[in-house]
């Protein structure tokens, strides 16, 4: 399992799960759920057309992502309605697909593209990897306040001077940055599944926002772990262990609350 051609995926699903297990926190605090879902599928024409012209997948996965954050923010600045919305990513996907055809590599590159190959990383993509696994963490501290702030109470933000939209830019931009990380591994259609079963998990497990936060990221490694070790067991892909786990944790979670809740309280003797 820890055999040396499959360190370098181990490396990387790691960096992964610590970017989205600090972005999703903020991912099901605000409520953002189809941002996440949205950004892996705008990421996705970047990563095809980087197929096409034989250049490394991660500038074009930034690159597609930081457009789709224009996109989104445009949408929402717009009020544009979810079929609008929901219309301009399909049109990416589409525009994805359309590279992936021209370039001769179809079936391959769409299976990695959208359900993940983790064991197919390679050297390479190990320095882009930590550069995000460290950015996303470290940018996500530092603006801690404001999007905690912002996520809970956006008036009282504005009255403090914070700018709601500069933080809904920062948070999107760090999602984006997420995405482009995990799209490799998890696939386009199960990044979703990594940033807000965990964080979803912490969310309910905990009230302390620094507290879930650091829950959150403990348990999207050990999902990624358990996924990729279930998936080197079994020869499934690790994408359906990480979705099906994701949504296992979760409802455990869910689960404990509700047995805690009806427990009764202890009475005086």
């Amino acid at each position: 399992m820890f055999v040396p051609y499959l360190l370098d995926g181990w490396i990387v699903a790691t960096l992964v799960a610590l970017a989205s297990g600090f972005a999703g926190f903020f991912v099901v605090l605000r409520r953002e759920s189809f941002a996440a879902h949205a950004l892996p599928m705008a990421a996705f024409p970047g990563a095809a057309a980087a197929v096409l012209f034989g250049v490394a997948q991660i500038y074009g996965l930034v690159a597609a992502a930081l457009l789709g954050v224009g996109l989104l923010l445009w949408l929402k600045r717009g009020q544009r309605n979810d079929a609008a919305t929901a219309l301009a990513l399909v049109a990416l996907l589409a525009l994805g697909a359309l590279f992936l055809s021209l370039s001769g590599r179809y079936a391959d590159a769409v299976y990695a593209l959208l359900f993940g190959q983790v064991f197919a990383v390679g050297p390479g993509d190990i320095a882009p990897a930590v550069a995000l696994g460290v950015l996303v963490p470290l940018a996500v501290l530092a603006g801690f306040r404001p999007l905690l702030l912002s996520a809970l109470a956006p008036e009282l933000a504005s009255v403090r001077g914070a700018n709601c939209g500069w933080v809904d830019a920062l948070f999107l931009l760090l999602l984006a940055l997420a995405a482009a990380l995990a799209l490799p591994v998890t696939g386009a259609l199960l990044v979703f599944s990594l940033m807000t079963g965990p964080a979803g998990a912490a969310c309910v497990l905990l009230r302390s926002p620094k507290a879930a936060l650091a829950l959150s990221v403990g348990l999207a490694l050990a999902l990624i772990w358990s996924a990729l070790a279930l998936s080197y067991a079994t020869g499934w892909p690790a994408g359906f262990f990480t979705g099906a786990l994701a949504a296992v944790l979760y409802l455990a979670a869910r689960m404990w609350r509700r047995a805690r809740r009806a427990r009764p309280s202890p009475g005086w003797a």
